[in-house]
């Protein structure tokens, strides 16, 4: 066994074992986190929130590519939870993604200690909890992965670091909101937008978010952590340079303000060279009948003078966020963490195995509102999907690739059931994202970055591909489709697991516009794929099953 080898097997052996502590060498960060409720006023009305610590969003996660970490979750809340880390590939290890198709949830009074490796990945995302409309209510924060001292990033290092986690906000609880999701009803317009679980009254008593010395340069992560609305995030008088979208960095070009999808997250610096005094950083919704804006205070550190009240305006329509996509181009020069093949530069050469394509679609079943895939609308199972194929009783739990990989048009009622599809390891497939709708969508697939190939009006055709960015295209993890489009992506599915595809609308994936993607490798080697770790919860028709035997 060859020195790498053996690094990497007690690097494992440490993340599955619990008996026993082994150092390999890549740090560690360990956390502890008690999750309770709260109450906190971030629109002026009490209301219950989810803490973390305490706190309300919760702390930072800061690491930097490669380390390992290992959070112990005490869930003290009255009802199930798990947490989902939005972003993080878990390289071999849909076991510790979070979601209710790979996981077992932490039942109130319980713990569980997830334990993965940011291994390979830079960038700005966020965790946040899964299940339910949890996320209604808070408990989310930020999640930095640095790059290595020895790899370089294309821009000066900045005077400070600072975590921006924007979304809409409902002041009703979300158990209410998740009531009228179950009983039919819409979960209707937002009452505010928030800033870090804030919203500046601008009467002069705001404190402010950020601070700024004159002169300097600071970067800004941003993540749309809502329930439904695409935010347009702008800065009074300054502008946002680009450095880095989800995993990649970007060219850099500058903008007077970025549409921010929800699930999105991306970086931006912004330098201190305007008149010192105060400015707000402005969130404010986008393709909405109803505007609703979100406000902070950034200070000059030798600021005097409160904030102007002239707001910049946001931009109108979708055409304007549709330009902005387009010109999004991975930075090709730039040095950064790149999982092969997802990082090859020659991504646009790869001969495509299978197209997929995905049409959502809304209708009732018994007289509930639905939302679906290809005809399908998603329903978890008691049993989580990864753990019933682990042990090998997928038959009992659900049935495979039920939905068509061409389908002619959305369709006008939908059967509810789980919705998964296999998919043949390493093949490199295209995703064609099909929208009928007069809705914006938001879609994330967890565990991978893809390339975000194209967004286009219209339906889409095979002759669609002249049209594909095969150059430069920003490798990412999620995508957004407007009204009455489509959007391609392209990947290898060479991280095999389950892994979730789904809409980022909280009401659209809670009602079913989700799927998993089983990729599987016939050889079932703990070369591809970690073995079930020694903690994982049991739950369903495999509770008490004895263990299959662990791969080779």
């Amino acid at each position: 066994m060859d020195r790498v080898t053996y690094s990497l097997f007690l690097a494992c052996l440490f993340l599955w074992t619990s008996s026993s502590v082994v150092r390999s060498e890549d740090p560690y960060w360990y956390f502890t986190w008690n999750v309770t409720y709260g109450i906190a006023s971030p629109l002026g009305v009490p209301q219950q929130v989810i803490l973390i610590n305490g706190q309300f969003p919760g702390p930072n996660i800061n690491s930097t590519s490669n380390n390992n970490i290992v959070i112990n979750v005490f869930n003290s809340l009255d009802e199930p939870l798990l947490f989902h880390w939005s972003g993080v590939q878990q390289r071999k290890n849909s076991w510790q993604d979070g979601v209710a198709g790979t996981n077992c949830p932490i039942q109130p009074g319980a713990n569980f200690t997830y334990k993965f490796q940011v291994k390979d990945q830079i960038g700005s995302y966020f965790y946040y909890p899964s299940l339910g409309l949890h996320r209604a209510a808070g408990g989310f924060g930020g999640l930095r992965i640095n790059s290595r001292p020895l790899i370089p990033v294309p821009y000066a290092d900045p005077e400070d670091d600072y975590t921006v986690l924007i979304g809409d906000w409902y002041t009703k609880s979300h158990t209410t909101l998740k009531k009228f999701l179950d009983t039919g009803r819409s979960l209707g317009r937002p009452e505010g937008v928030l800033i870090n679980g804030q919203n500046a009254k601008g009467d002069g008593s705001d404190k402010p978010l950020f601070e700024m010395k004159p002169g300097k340069t600071y970067k800004y992560r941003i993540c749309n952590v809502g329930l439904k609305d695409t935010l347009n995030l702008r800065i009074q008088d300054h502008l946002l340079n680009l450095v880095e979208l989800e995993g990649s960095h970007t060219v850099q070009n500058a903008y007077d303000s970025i549409d921010v999808h929800v699930g999105m997250c991306l970086t931006v610096l912004v330098t201190a060279n305007k008149k010192p005094r105060d400015y707000y950083m402005i969130a404010s919704t986008r393709f909405s009948s109803a505007l609703t804006t979100g406000k902070g205070i950034i200070r000059y550190s030798n600021g005097k003078g409160p904030a102007s009240p002239d707001i910049p305006v946001a931009p109108i329509g979708w055409a304007w966020s549709l330009n902005q996509f387009r010109s999004f181009k991975w930075n090709l020069t730039a040095s950064a963490a790149r999982p092969n093949p997802q990082g090859s530069y020659h991504y646009g050469q790869i001969n495509i195995t299978r197209t997929i394509k995905l049409v959502n679609s809304a209708s009732r079943s018994n007289g509930k509102l639905r939302y679906g895939l290809n005809g399908v609308s998603h329903v978890d199972t008691d049993t989580p999907i990864k753990l019933a194929e682990y042990f090998g009783i997928p038959d009992k739990v659900f049935k495979y690739n039920s939905i068509s990989d061409n389908p002619t048009g959305a369709a006008t009622t939908l059967t509810v059931q789980p919705n998964v599809l296999t998919v043949t390891y390493r093949n490199y497939v295209e995703i064609i994202l099909e929208n009928h709708e007069k809705s914006i969508q938001s879609y994330h697939l967890c565990g991978y970055n893809f390339f975000a190939v194209a967004i286009e009006p219209g339906t889409w055709t095979p002759d669609k591909r002249k049209s594909y960015n095969l150059l430069d295209a920003v490798s990412r993890n999620t995508i957004q489709v407007f009204p009455k489009s489509w959007a391609a992506i392209m990947l290898t599915f060479d991280n095999a697991g389950v892994w979730n595809l789904r809409s980022e609308m909280a009401e659209n994936r809670y009602l079913g516009q989700q799927l998993y993607i089983s990729v599987l490798n016939s050889e079932r080697s703990i070369r591809d794929e970690f073995n079930m770790p020694p903690n994982c919860l049991l739950c369903g028709a495999v509770k008490d099953l004895p263990p299959p035997q662990q791969y080779a």
